[in-house]
């Protein structure tokens, strides 16, 4: 199947390619977390029989800037608690292990695997996108011209198709940097190219299409340029080795990562929206499947390439301050992000909001949320959507 990521024995290959599969199909069901009991007895199954043949427009809203009540942003409830392993397990099967980025269990080749972050175009020209579906962790900021862009990171789930693959902005790079992920884009501005990616040089793995490496990219035919440069994350780990760069995660420790709660115990509903240039984002939560299904400009978002809806586990609200500089790179008027630092915020997750901030104590330091208390807030296991907006952004929820 094009596009899996071959596991580290090969003749474990394609039992592992089958699990894959079927995970993928439980996860959507169940959630990533969800599907994880079930892949357990179908990887003993499969053990057993041996091998066989996967600046924004305000709304009205609250407005994140004043006071948050606890109606509004409760805190964690104290069924919150960090738990070592889902329920009813008392350990992970040999050879599987909790992914670093996102918290879902998978293969331990996968789970340790050098995080890749690529630039994701969002012009009205460059959808619908690919890769979501397959990606532990995406940000989404305000970019030139009044849009925004995309930077999806990828660990254990492959993807047959990402992009359309754009270039790099500095502050996209110092997020790449959290994780020492290896960079995938198109070329760059000035500052990016010329003094943020050789001032990260030891935190990210520079894979420039335009400079140096291109092996891992591809045009294709249906969308006119430069919406149509494409990636996988095959080709990006063969071409990883090209490079002689690592194919493991190197890099700090990652978030705190909880099992669902109970059903019963989740709200019936809850809505989220958020207003960029290119159109506004929104989620709605489901709490059978404990996720929330992404809208943009009020329509569901469908991976391309997965020809999935596009969910989330968790959404992150960062409020962050935007400024522009026109001089840097003549012609154009560059946004900068202050990434670095600490802002207020608010994490979702399970349809409940809390009120939170952001700290990152420098450009290579990991992007962590904290409650009122001052306790670092855990995430539940799969996919979390980092949404940077401007400070004073109204958002709905």
């Amino acid at each position: 199947m094009p596009g899996m990521l071959a596991p580290v024995n090969p003749m474990e290959k394609q039992p592992v390619r089958e699990l894959n599969l079927i995970g993928h199909k439980v996860a959507a069901r169940f959630g990533r977390s969800g599907a994880i009991t079930i892949l357990v007895a179908v990887l003993l199954s499969t053990a057993a029989c041996g091998s066989s043949t996967p600046t924004p427009s305000p709304s009205p809203a609250v407005s994140p800037s004043a006071t948050l009540t606890p109606t509004d942003s409760p805190s964690p409830t104290p069924t919150e608690t960090a738990t070592p392993l889902p329920s009813g397990l008392t350990a992970l099967p040999s050879g599987w292990a909790y992914s670093d980025l996102d918290g879902t269990a998978a293969t331990t080749d996968a789970a340790h695997r050098l995080p890749m972050a690529i630039m994701v175009d969002d012009n009205a020209a460059a959808r619908p996108q690919a890769g979501f579906t397959g990606a532990s962790i995406v940000w989404q900021a305000p970019a030139d011209g009044g849009e925004d862009r995309y930077m999806l990171i990828f660990q254990e789930e492959p993807a047959t198709d990402i992009g359309p693959v754009r270039s790099a902005r500095p502050y996209y790079i110092e997020w790449a940097a959290e994780w020492r992920a290896s960079y995938g884009h198109y070329g760059g501005d000035a500052t990016a190219l010329g003094t943020t990616i050789p001032a990260m040089a030891k935190y990210i793995y520079n894979m420039d299409a335009l400079n140096g490496q291109p092996c891992a990219y591809h045009r294709v035919d249906n969308r006119a340029a430069p919406h149509n440069a494409f990636t996988n994350t095959d080709a990006q780990v063969t071409c990883l080795s090209k490079y002689g760069y690592p194919l493991t995660y190197k890099g700090p420790a990652g978030y705190t990562f909880i099992d669902d709660t109970p059903s019963a115990t989740r709200p019936a509903s809850e809505s989220i929206s958020i207003p960029y240039h290119t159109g506004p984002v929104s989620y709605t939560y489901d709490p059978t499947s404990d996720m929330y299904l992404r809208l943009v400009s009020g329509a569901a978002q469908i991976d391309a390439g997965s020809k999935k809806q596009v969910t989330a586990r968790n959404i992150v609200v960062l409020f962050q301050p935007l400024s522009y500089d026109s001089k840097v790179d003549p012609g154009h008027n560059r946004p900068v992000i202050a990434n670095v630092g600490s802002g207020k915020a608010v994490v979702f997750k399970e349809g409940k909001a809390i009120a939170a901030t952001w700290k990152k104590t420098s450009t290579s330091a990991v992007t962590r949320l904290y409650d009122a208390s001052g306790a670092e807030i855990p995430f539940v296991r799969g996919q979390i959507f980092m949404q940077s907006v401007p400070v004073g952004t109204a958002v709905t929820y």
